[in-house]
């Protein structure tokens, strides 16, 4: 258990070699972090609101975050420095991700928009306007082809990335959709709500082929392991579950941010170590 941010813990992420984690939180700083000692390397600062989202590029020498502020920059690790901002919502970011191959970004905002734009140039390639209100999460597959996106609108979108088309709208969850996730081979999404709910869907033909219920209240994050059929997910009823997609059930509980609420979660690339970030700022290793 480490302290590692003075307010609500918004995201965390592991470097694509599981060596360093950045984190971001409200109190408008991203830091990166040694895994292995927990050792702060260094406070990025140049957001002027809260930060939402943060990820590593695929070399994980970039970082690139979104805010409240309603930009989008991106950071050199080495250097330390903010290299590129970039400016178009009219409204707070949201979430913020690279393409596996990270030469886009996709980001998803409160103007209701989500947009792709080019890293080298910082221009906006795309912008996409078909959810009613503020889109939550949005991802890349791992192909590069097809980006979900997720919104309190409670739909997810599933956008053929190239064509910009709306290939398929799905419904089920009854309340605000929180995060969406493809499987490691993009065959499948998993989405989860302020419903209690996650669900699984099919890419292909656009059905809900699993619901997994069992936290208590509003479900925050999902993240998938590697093998794909193991789910991790994290919510306001102060527990972190692993469930089975297949049989559809719970095999592990994680308890221990007793009245604290686990905010966001990541698992490292040999799926050995999960993080989960909390509303009063401190990160909690599980092994």
């Amino acid at each position: 258990m480490f302290q590692v941010h003075s307010d609500f813990a918004t995201d965390v992420q592991f470097s694509s070699d599981g060596t360093k984690l950045v984190s971001c939180s409200r109190d408008k700083t991203i830091k990166i972090w040694e895994f292995g000692l927990m050792k702060e390397i260094c406070v990025l600062k140049g957001h002027s609101n809260c930060v939402n989202s943060v990820e590593f590029s695929c070399d994980s020498n970039t970082i690139v975050s979104c805010s409240d502020d309603n930009t989008i920059r991106l950071w050199d690790v080495q250097s330390q420095q903010e290299i590129r901002k970039f400016e178009g919502h009219n409204r707070e970011v949201t979430c913020v991700r690279f393409s596996t191959d990270c030469l886009f970004i996709v980001s998803g905002s409160s103007d209701e928009t989500i947009r792709i734009w080019d890293v080298q140039s910082g221009k906006e390639i795309t912008k996409l306007k078909k959810h009613s209100r503020s889109v939550t999460d949005v991802q890349f597959s791992s192909d590069g082809q097809t980006i979900v996106s997720s919104s309190f609108d409670k739909m997810i979108g599933i956008w053929d990335a190239k064509s910009t088309k709306r290939i398929y709208t799905l419904l089920g969850h009854s309340s605000y959709i929180t995060k969406v996730q493809f499987s490691p081979d993009g065959l499948f999404i998993a989405s989860c709500s302020t419903d209690a709910s996650i669900r699984i869907w099919d890419v292909q033909s656009g059905k809900q082929v699993t619901k997994l219920l069992g936290h208590t209240s509003d479900v925050l994050d999902i993240q998938y392991l590697s093998n794909g059929q193991t789910l991790v997910s994290c919510s306001t009823d102060g527990t972190i579950r692993w469930w089975d997609v297949q049989s559809k059930q719970e095999i592990q509980r994680l308890e221990g941010h007793t009245e604290r609420v686990p905010t966001c979660l990541c698992i490292s690339p040999d799926d050995d170590t999960i993080i989960s970030a909390s509303n009063n700022g401190i990160l909690y290793l599980w092994g």
